[in-house]
């Protein structure tokens, strides 16, 4: 779409929203239009939301989940059986696990999987920082919650070993999960089952 912009600054802010994801020049045009239309005011709190998002919102420093506080509210819920951790690789998954109401340990979220196609390897996920917890002692679960694709199950690998060698089960999503699937978009009553049929973590076979 070619367009002669009437205005340098209606350009630059078609040209932001069109840098976001998924959004093409014409659907950043209409955005754009759409908030022109717009009171100032509420204009004003939509900046102003953004910002805060990008400057205040932080990672937990225990799960590494986001949050608003240093310590996330699941990580500091006392009720929470903090001898569970559920691993996953996103935000998004954590929130779709506690919509099926089925988990009340704590999470571990890796920023990722490993992808060597992707240049993505576990030094660049969190993969170190989740065999500390478990060093620290009073964990007695991992579960591997991660999407049922090959990068998923190489991540899933590569993490079993590097704790096998602690005094805790490693379990696994049961494959209520179909192969292939993405853990976010897995519907909540199929994920809850897989999280309350969950299996022991196995190497698979060779040959």
């Amino acid at each position: 779409m070619s367009i002669r912009f009437p205005s340098k600054l209606l350009e630059e802010a078609v040209n932001e929203f069109s840098s976001l994801p998924g959004i093409g020049r014409k659907t950043a045009f209409r955005l754009v239009m759409h908030l022109l239309r717009r009171d100032s005011a509420e204009v004003r709190r939509f900046g102003e939301t953004i910002t805060r998002l990008r400057e205040d919102v932080c990672y937990c420093s225990v799960c590494h989940g986001i949050s608003d506080t240093p310590v996330c509210e699941i990580c500091s819920d006392s009720s929470r059986d903090i001898s569970t951790i559920c691993v996953v690789e996103s935000v998004q998954d954590v929130m779709a696990v506690e919509n099926t109401r089925q988990y009340r340990g704590l999470y571990h979220v890796l920023g990722g999987i490993i992808s060597p196609v992707d240049g993505v390897g576990p030094s660049d996920l969190t993969i170190a920082n989740l065999e500390e917890r478990v060093r620290r002692g009073g964990i007695r679960e991992v579960i591997l919650a991660l999407s049922t694709t090959m990068e998923g199950d190489t991540t899933n690998f590569y993490i079993y070993k590097r704790l096998a060698g602690h005094d805790i089960r490693i379990t696994t999503l049961a494959r209520g999960v179909a192969i292939g699937d993405i853990l976010e978009y897995t519907d909540e009553i199929t994920l809850g089952q897989s999280i309350i049929n969950r299996r022991l973590f196995s190497l698979p076979s060779q040959g």
